[in-house]
């Protein structure tokens, strides 16, 4: 039976989603260890459905400042991604690939953004191959774009373009761990309802419920 929103995904289905982030974030960290040349490792990741504030609320607050890279997902499935990048796990990431440290949003150049959408852009990518993969369907990324701002600001965008269709979002939560510090980032998937139903058929899974 199909589902009409996320909150009818049952156990077998989050499992589901679960482990295509575990060999998602896997890949992802083999691709940063090759660009960062430093041994990534990664915590077992955990797929949470909630609310849009209270994702806003766990992940710092609305007045946090964070760098959030988007990707819109089109083909078999349909939505957007979401990394969200916060001044504790950038500064790990510049350290390593421009030899930089910051203490303030405002020191990001188009350099190091660059630097920033190219890591967002890894991860949502690994995410998405492993997604593809497992599923056997076909998917376009569109072209990754970044934004400096509040929490609360950045989480407008996945509100305006699906809020009509849920109020929920998929936190895909998950650490990396780099030079033994675990370093933060937090991937929001959120696929159109009917999308999930096509993924849940490609992969076997009868209902969501």
């Amino acid at each position: 039976m199909k589902i009409t929103n996320y909150e009818q995904i049952d156990t077998m289905g989050l499992d589901a989603l679960k482990e295509i982030g575990s060999i998602g974030l896997g890949n992802a960290a083999t691709a940063l260890a090759s660009l960062l040349s430093r041994k990534i490792q990664m915590t077992q990741p955990d797929v949470s459905i909630m609310g849009y504030n209270d994702a806003v609320y766990k992940l710092g607050g609305p007045e946090k400042i964070v760098v959030g890279v988007l990707t819109r997902i089109t083909g078999d499935i349909c939505g957007l991604m979401l990394y969200i990048q916060d001044l504790n796990f950038i500064n790990i990431m510049l350290k390593n690939l421009l030899s930089e440290d910051i203490t303030d949003y405002d020191q990001l150049g188009d350099m190091e953004m660059s630097a920033l959408v190219e890591i967002g852009n890894i991860i949502i990518s690994s995410y998405i191959n492993s997604l593809t993969s497992l599923a056997d369907i076909s998917v376009k990324l569109s072209v990754p774009g970044a934004s400096t701002n509040m929490l609360g600001g950045i989480m407008t965008v996945p509100m305006i373009e699906f809020g009509y269709e849920t109020d929920k979002i998929m936190m895909i939560g998950g650490s990396l761990i780099c030079d033994n510090q675990e370093i933060g980032g937090n991937l929001i998937l959120v696929p159109e309802i009917e999308s999930l139903n096509k993924l849940f058929e490609k992969l076997g899974i009868k209902n969501g419920q």
